[in-house]
């Protein structure tokens, strides 16, 4: 029971130290004053031909801050099915495990976009990196029917078809896509972040003990970056992706950077882990969601109460005082809204 009372003060959305424009945000709402309303639908991907020029804006960036090691799972490049042209390669050997994986071929100056699109229609618009290595892309939408897609940018946010294959996918098990790194969530064997989770965990023996101090440290270990997401704010760092080394070095950072180094540190021990994406009301935020086979898939907020499971935002009780108007916004989640699995 102790551990459980200690995962009451676990916020497993790490909606951690929540800025204060974003707070403003809620309070407005909780006082009946709701900003102007924001599209939180799950982008879907329209018809797109070899000869079509699409727009493709980069996302926004999520604001909201609020003993023996295992094998890390390592994606890799074995070359056994690909689709390949001049411009680029996709390589798709191990669907299986959750991912794929693009290199960019060809000469460019201009951005490179990939987009995935699963059997959700949920689009998915990632940065290609131009850099001759294999970049990483989860396939976080379950089983059935992918698009892959990669683009070239012409101008602006106009982006032209490079390069497309669709192809079926059956994952060996539904926590595949959540177990390995990807362009989000980047570690491999040898990261600062892996071998402090190894640390981490050293003394602990159940799974939500060892939750329980990866979360502990990150929570009393790092302050939120209020100057960086000011910058954000303000239209900079577009397409914004943590360095999950240098985050931990510096212990500051925005929700997405609490919520990859979780994410990153969970998933290095062998916990599924989701890297979740979406809005809290209309502020954009990003959390994480832990599965364990006592609570199955702990999304959003969770605490305990000492007999069930409940929803709960620790980052705006914190902040507005766990007031009555708070917790009915907050309610069973009904305010919180999915938008992406990383």
């Amino acid at each position: 029971m102790c551990i459980l009372k200690k995962i009451a003060a676990l916020s497993l959305a790490v909606l951690l130290f929540c800025l204060v424009a974003a707070c403003e945000t809620i309070d407005s709402f909780i006082d009946g004053e709701p900003s102007a309303p924001v599209n939180t639908e799950r982008p879907r991907a329209p018809p797109v031909e070899d000869s079509t020029i699409v727009d493709l804006p980069t996302e926004g960036v999520p604001l909201m801050r609020a003993p023996a090691i295992p094998i890390v799972l390592m994606p890799e490049a074995s070359g056994e099915r690909v689709e390949k042209n001049a411009k680029a390669i996709i390589d798709y050997s191990n669907t299986a495990d959750g991912y794929v994986m693009v290199k960019w071929l060809a000469q460019t100056s201009k951005e490179l976009r990939v987009q995935i699109t699963g059997p959700s229609d949920t689009t998915y618009t990632y940065l290609l990196f131009n850099d001759d290595e294999f970049n990483v892309f989860p396939l976080s939408d379950g089983n059935g029917s992918y698009t892959i897609r990669v683009f070239e940018q012409t101008e602006g946010d106009k982006y032209a078809l490079a390069g497309s294959l669709t192809t079926d996918v059956s994952l060996h098990d539904e926590f595949a896509p959540f177990l390995r790194p990807n362009q989000y969530v980047n570690f491999n064997e040898d990261s600062d972040v892996v071998a402090k989770a190894a640390s981490l965990v050293s003394g602990e023996d159940t799974l939500l003990e060892k939750i329980a101090a990866i979360y502990d440290f990150v929570v009393n270990n790092f302050k939120y970056d209020v100057g960086f997401a000011e910058e954000v704010i303000a239209g900079g760092h577009k397409g914004y992706i943590p360095d999950l080394d240098t985050v931990l070095a510096r212990r500051v950072g925005i929700c997405l950077d609490y919520s990859a180094v979780m994410t990153a540190m969970l998933r290095s021990q062998g916990i599924p882990t989701k890297l979740v994406e979406g809005f809290a009301g209309d502020v954009h935020h990003a959390w994480i969601s832990v599965f364990s086979e006592e609570t199955g898939w702990m999304d959003q907020v969770i605490f305990f109460d000492g007999e069930t499971w409940e929803m709960m935002d620790p980052t705006f009780a914190s902040s507005l005082n766990n007031s009555t108007s708070l917790q009915a916004f907050i309610g069973g989640g009904g305010n919180y809204s999915v938008m992406f699995l990383r």
